[in-house]
């Protein structure tokens, strides 16, 4: 190849990868909803909507965020589910409480992130590649993460969580009753930063649904769930991947669950419980979340979501 060609290869590959960039930074605001069907429930249930959210990541300038969140409950949700990481910014809890204002006046429950106790911080992609991004964090990286700086107000956004009356399921059980149905609540502590212990034991109410909360979906806390008669678990965390390849997929999870589950429903630990094999299985809803990190604000393949999940009878 000549010397004329070669400049003119790289400067068409250059091209390519700013416009490349151009979008996933414009599709890092392409907010959506999703809808899913989860027959799930006893055959004369009435159906229920729930509204699952998470990983708003929120700062405080992100306006038209908190324009879309608000929106979402327009949907008329029964209930709604926040599995965190709604914070990026020390000052995002006022503007972040705007966002969840017409939410908050509907039955719902939630967990916390990482992000929202810790503020985050510029990391080298590569460390998503590993099996367990945290086994590139050094000791001066984890001593780090408790310095007055990082510290969100985590405490604050629970109290006015439970402030709303939305049930805090921080290694903890509680429930929501809505259109005659039992949602029996278990949620743990962020997993990512191993702040989980899940809570004792308890016998399921007679017609109860059992539905596992968690922010980070790994596969230890996804078992526990299995362990416990959960039919429907939600999570967030992954991001759904955030930078995806067309008919490919997730390149990565950020946790041990398996790209193919990175975003969307499915079963657990098997097919889904509708599908051959899916004996055994229960449902599996994790979000592909709403926000990014401030130092990686981009989606590729990937748009930003809430999803809309209407539990319906099993056939």
């Amino acid at each position: 190849m000549s010397t004329s060609a070669a400049l003119r290869t790289t400067a068409v590959l250059a091209a390519g990868a700013a416009a490349g960039f151009a979008y996933a930074l414009l599709e890092a605001h392409a907010f959506t909803v999703r809808h899913a069907v989860v027959p799930v429930l006893d055959p004369d249930a009435e159906p229920v909507r729930i509204l699952h959210v998470s990983d708003l990541h929120l700062v405080p300038s992100q306006t038209d965020k908190i324009a879309f969140v608000r929106d979402l409950a327009t949907l008329e949700p029964d209930v709604v589910v926040d599995t965190g990481d709604n914070l990026a910014h020390r000052e995002a809890l006022p503007p972040l409480l705007h966002a969840l204002e017409p939410l908050l006046a509907l039955p719902g429950a939630f967990v916390l992130g990482s992000n929202d106790y810790y503020a985050p911080v510029a990391k080298s992609w590569s460390r998503y590649l590993r099996k367990d991004p945290r086994d590139a964090d050094t000791p001066r990286a984890l001593r780090r993460r408790d310095t007055e700086s990082r510290v969100l107000p985590a405490g604050e956004l629970a109290a006015e969580l439970r402030r709303a009356g939305w049930k805090d399921l921080t290694n903890r059980r509680d429930a929501v009753i809505t259109r005659h149905t039992h949602l029996d609540l278990v949620g743990v502590d962020d997993p990512h930063l191993d702040r989980d212990e899940f809570p004792a034991r308890t016998p399921l109410p007679r017609g109860a649904l059992r539905v596992g909360v968690a922010h980070a979906p790994y596969r230890r806390v996804l078992e526990a769930m299995r362990h416990d008669g959960a039919e429907l678990v939600l999570a967030g965390h992954t991001h759904g991947g955030q930078l995806a390849v067309p008919g490919y997929g997730a390149l990565v999870t950020n946790c041990d669950l398996d790209r193919g589950r990175a975003k969307g429903l499915h079963g657990w630990p098997g097919p889904r419980p509708d599908a051959r094999g899916g004996q055994g299985s229960y449902w599996l809803h994790v979000s592909a979340g709403l926000g990014t990190s401030p130092f990686a604000p981009v989606r590729f393949a990937c748009r930003p979501e809430a999803t809309l999940l209407e539990l319906v009878p099993a056939d």
